[in-house]
C-alpha cells in the first residue's frame, strides 16, 4: 500500500506538483495528501466536481462525453484528471470518478464502480474499480487505488 507520505515524498524527490478533481471521494484524496506536513511543496489544489456542471465548468469536461457516456465512466475520469491539472497548471492531476452507494447503482454501472485516472503532461492511466462495502469503505478504498496510481506513475 503507498501512502500519502511515500507520494509526496515522491513529488518532492521529483519537483513535481500535484492537483486532483475528486467526485464520489468528496475531498478524501486531497485530505490525505495534505494531511503531510510540507505538502504546500507539491499540492497545488483540487475541486471537489460532484456535479456535471462543476466537471463542464471548472474541470472542462465535455457535456457530449456526459451525455453519452455517463459521469462514471473512464472518458470522465480522463478529462477530470487532464482538466484540473490544466487548470491549476500542477504536473500530475488525478480524477475519481463512481458510484459510492448504497443508492445510485444500475446494473451498467453498480455500487462499488469507480473510474481512476492519473495524468501527466505526456500521459493518462485510468483504471476500472469495482470495490466493495459500505460507502466509507468504498471511498476509502478509492483513495488508497489511486495513491498506488499516483506512486506507480512517480516511480515507474
Amino acid at each position: 500500500m503507498t501512502t500519502a507520505r511515500e507520494v509526496g515524498n515522491l513529488l518532492r524527490e521529483r519537483g513535481l506538483t500535484i492537483s486532483v478533481a475528486e467526485s464520489c471521494t468528496g475531498g478524501k484524496l486531497g485530505d490525505l495528501l495534505t494531511n503531510v506536513s510540507g505538502s504546500s511543496d507539491y499540492f497545488v489544489g483540487g475541486v471537489i466536481s460532484y456535479s456535471n456542471k462543476v466537471k463542464v465548468d471548472l474541470l472542462g469536461v465535455r457535456k457530449a462525453t456526459l451525455a453519452t457516456d455517463g459521469a462514471v465512466s473512464e472518458s470522465v475520469a480522463r478529462q477530470m484528471s487532464n482538466g484540473i491539472r490544466r487548470r491549476v497548471d500542477s504536473d500530475i492531476g488525478v480524477g475519481i470518478t463512481g458510484v459510492a452507494g448504497p443508492s445510485g447503482g444500475t446494473p451498467r454501472k453498480p455500487v462499488g464502480l469507480v473510474y481512476i485516472a492519473v495524468s501527466s503532461r505526456n500521459k493518462t492511466r485510468c483504471t476500472r474499480n469495482l470495490f466493495k462495502g459500505t460507502r466509507t469503505a468504498i471511498k476509502r478504498q478509492s483513495v488508497s487505488r489511486a495513491l498506488e496510481m499516483i506512486g506507480d506513475i512517480l516511480v515507474g
